[in-house]
This record gives C-alpha cells, structure tokens and sequence, in this order.
C-alpha cells in the first residue's frame, strides 16, 4: 500500500540531502564518517638514512679533530735520580703531557708544571716521530712555558688563535690531548664557566679563567681548548678531583692571556710582570676602616708610581692618615686590592695606565707608566 506522504521522488531527495550533510560535516570538521569519495590516505613511511651515515654536529666534531689534532703534541720528561745502592745518577722517566704547535719554528707550548724539574724533554708529533725539546721560557706565575724542536716545517702544523674576550657560557668546546698517556684523545663539553681564578705552582692567581665541563684527566695539561671551528681559546692546565680524575670540572688559562705571554717567552725566557711600585694595604684593614677601593699603604722610592706623585699612609705624632686610594683605572672601577691585581695582570712593562685616585675626598685623574718586576 502506498503512503501518499512519501512518495520515491522524495525519499530519493532526502537521502540525497542526508549524504551530503555527511560529506560537509567529514570535510568541515575531520570527523571519521564514512566517505564515498574518500581515498585512503597513504600512510607515510619513515625515511631510513644510509648505514654509516652521520648527523651535520658529528661531521663538524670530527672535522674539528682532523684538522687540529697534528697541532698536538705529546710531551714526556725525564728527571735525574740517584741509585740508593750504588749512588749513581740516572735519568728516569718523570712523567708525560701535552703541548701545542704555535708555529713554523718548532715552539711548543705546554704548561709549566708539565715540564718543571725535568732534566731532559722530548716531543712526539701525529706521525709518531720523536724529537728532543729545548726550553725557551717559562712563566710559572701563569703556568705558561715554551718548547722547542728541530722538526722540519712539513711537519709542523701550527694552531690556528682564537680569542677568549668574548666567550659565553654554553658555548660548545673540545679539548685534545694524551691523558693516561693515550695520544690524540678529543673529549667535548661547553664552557661552563667565565671569569674563574685559580693559584699557579708559584701561588699566583691565574685571572679569568675558563672552566669546563670537558673531560681532562692527568696528561690533557697544556693541550688546547677549543672552539666549534678549532680555534685555540685555551690551554688545559687543572681539574678539581679528589681521586685525580676527571669529576666535569676542568680549567684552562685564557687564550688573551697565552697570547700575550708567549711571545714575550719566546723573545726574552721569560714574561716581566708590570710593577706599580707601591705596598697596599691589606684587605682585612681596607674593610674594617670600609674603604672602597686599593689604599697604597707605601709607595716605593723611584717607581712609577714615585713619579707619578702618588704617596701612602702617613704617619704623624697625632696619628695615621691615609694617603692615596686607588678608586679606578682606564676607567675601571677598583673596588679592593683583587680588582687592582686582575687588571694590573693584563698589562705589560711600558704601559700607560690613567689612575682614578681619591686623596682626602678629592678625586683626581693620575697617568702612571709601569715599570718592570
């Protein structure tokens, strides 16, 4: 029996409009209806790369090491010893480093300590050659010192300088040397940290120093710290370890500092420290009398600073009255004896420094040039 209300040309209109419906609210809103006009989507396979191939950082990494690892050098020194028994003198091996090329004319640099007390030295380049080293000059105050060896130049591949004024913490490093006596080790890191101060084998403070997280164990002692590119930013001179092993700490002294050092070292044997000429008085009194800046406590006679004028601590029947404070220098802000050294550490005999000095609460600007200690 037929329904008059619905007749076939309508029930084909409604299901026509219902399909659709469907087909809007698929495409409209991503849902998962079943579409006629749908093709299944081809599921993407994932792309596999070539076996033995490697990642843009790794292929940098390795390029790095390449390229500078015939920079470095293995360094092993003998020291003279007396036989219990029969009292004579022989060599015996002391102990082992690392060292790197600065240049065509076989000076190496390594640290000081790598070297002290040795009697006799000797350098093995990359192609394993071995070769007896002369010392040229040392700075144990910045535990800095310069080899040298007869190598021909073909095999002298010379480091390429960085600068070290203007690293970041996080920046990526590497670090390439002989720790345990293994020759050409790359360990990676960042640079952990800036501006640190360690003591050298003479008690000096070392300023600026890089800290990282590097691995350097005995024997990475004077090899280079790296950049990205291989640019030399320091040299690996001390690690913080109980047990004598790398524990993530490990610092290297300046790449400015070295390059200002070594060739003074390589000039004259040795690196001159610039001198003020004057006494300063200690930090424990500067602090309790609250005295910001360097009080010279004595200057000496005929120093520069002698020439310049400036005077220390006077002493009276009534009583002691300070003399001159040192509050600034090139501009610099000094506010204790610390400050002072750190900046007096980056000059050279010679230099011209403008001293900011207060004398009685009257500020004034004082020229001063170093003289040589």
């Amino acid at each position: 029996m037929n329904d008059s209300r619905f007749p076939p040309q309508r029930i084909l209109l409604l299901t026509l409009a219902l399909v659709l419906l469907l087909i809007s609210l698929n495409m409209v809103g991503n849902l998962n209806f079943w579409n006629p006009f749908r093709r299944a989507a081809a599921v993407p396979r994932p792309v596999t790369p070539p076996p033995g191939e490697l990642g843009g950082e790794e292929k940098a990494t390795i390029e790095v090491f390449q390229k500078v690892s015939p920079s470095v050098v293995y360094i092993t020194k003998t020291t003279l010893l007396r036989s219990r028994y029969s009292l004579d003198i022989f060599e015996a091996p002391e102990g082992s480093g690392s060292g790197l090329i600065w240049d065509h004319n076989g000076h190496i640099v390594t640290n000081f300590h790598v070297i002290y007390q040795a009697s006799s030295l000797s350098v093995m380049l990359q192609d394993q050659s071995t070769w007896n080293a002369v010392k040229i000059g040392s700075d144990p105050n910045n535990d800095l010192a310069v080899l040298r060896i007869s190598a021909p130049k073909n095999l002298l591949q010379p480091v390429m300088i960085g600068a070290s004024n203007d690293l970041q913490v996080g920046q990526k490093v590497l670090a390439i040397g002989n720790p345990f006596g293994l020759d050409s080790t790359l360990t990676v890191g960042v640079i952990s940290a800036l501006g640190r101060r360690i003591q050298s084998i003479s008690k000096h403070t070392i300023y600026d120093v890089i800290q990282t997280d590097a691995a350097i164990n005995p024997g990475n002692s004077g090899g280079p710290l790296l950049d990205s590119f291989g640019r030399l930013i320091g040299v690996n001179t001390a690690i913080i370890s109980p047990g004598g092993v790398n524990s993530g700490i490990g610092f290297a002294v300046p790449v400015d500092t070295v390059n200002r050092i070594v060739p003074q070292l390589i000039s004259r044997g040795n690196a001159p420290r610039p001198y003020l000429g004057v006494l300063l008085l200690p930090d424990s009194q500067r602090k309790r009398f609250r005295i910001d800046g360097a009080a010279i406590l004595q200057v000496d006679q005929n120093q520069p600073a002698d020439r310049a004028g400036l005077i220390g601590v006077q002493t009276s029947p009534v009583g002691d009255r300070l003399g001159d404070i040192i509050i600034a220098i090139d501009g610099n802000p000094i506010k204790n004896n610390d400050d002072l050294l750190q900046i007096m550490d980056k000059h050279s005999p010679g230099d011209a420094l403008s001293l900011g000095v207060l004398r009685d609460e009257i500020k004034r600007e004082v020229t001063v040039t170093l003289g040589s200690q």
